[in-house]
């Protein structure tokens, strides 16, 4: 397959994904190149707030109407250690930028900042990341197991977690539920 950077697209799960991991689920690409892809999903939520993620990692809550925001799965890599997506930028110790003023940030600066009021306008948090070695991603794209579209920051920071799938269908004019769950081949 053909080389293509995906990097600040969406990965649409197709229906046939049996992959618990990622069924029905909506990825934000951070990073694709020849080494591989990184990306968070972003249509799942975990039993975690962020009262008690900064309780956990014993850093002082400041802002109360931050204390019921909801913690994500990321994907099924590293799922101890949290990744916080977020706009504008900034200036954190490990971050890495990945389009239209948007970074991962996985350094614990960032939530101490978010912590007293002084992180980011828009943030998305999440628990673990989903990774693919080098030519996996293309290999699954040419099996039919995901659309791709280019990314919106308001689908990522605006977009109620429960309809970002359906949004980023949307964005390709296209309804999940007309959606077969086998590829067809000519």
């Amino acid at each position: 397959m053909q080389s293509v950077d995906l990097t600040h697209h969406f990965l649409i799960a197709m229906p046939a994904m049996v992959d618990a991991y990622f069924s029905k689920t909506l990825t934000y690409i951070c990073e694709h190149n020849e080494r591989g892809a990184l990306g968070v999903v972003l249509n799942r939520k975990i039993d975690l707030d962020f009262k008690a993620l900064f309780e956990q990692i014993n850093i002082p809550l400041e802002v109360a109407e931050l204390a019921g925001m909801p913690v994500h799965y990321g994907g099924p890599v590293q799922m101890d250690r949290g990744f916080v997506l977020h706009q504008p930028e900034g200036h954190w110790q490990s971050s890495l930028t990945v389009a239209d003023g948007i970074a991962l940030t996985t350094s614990k600066d960032i939530l101490e900042a978010v912590g007293r009021g002084e992180g980011p306008d828009k943030l998305f948090v999440t628990l673990g990341y989903a990774g693919w070695d080098a030519g996996q991603l293309e290999h699954e794209l040419g099996q039919n197991a995901w659309l791709t579209v280019p990314a919106t920051p308001q689908l990522i920071f605006d977009e109620p977690t429960e309809t970002r799938l359906a949004a980023a269908m949307n964005l390709l004019g296209v309804d999940f539920a007309s959606l077969a769950d086998e590829a067809g081949h000519a």
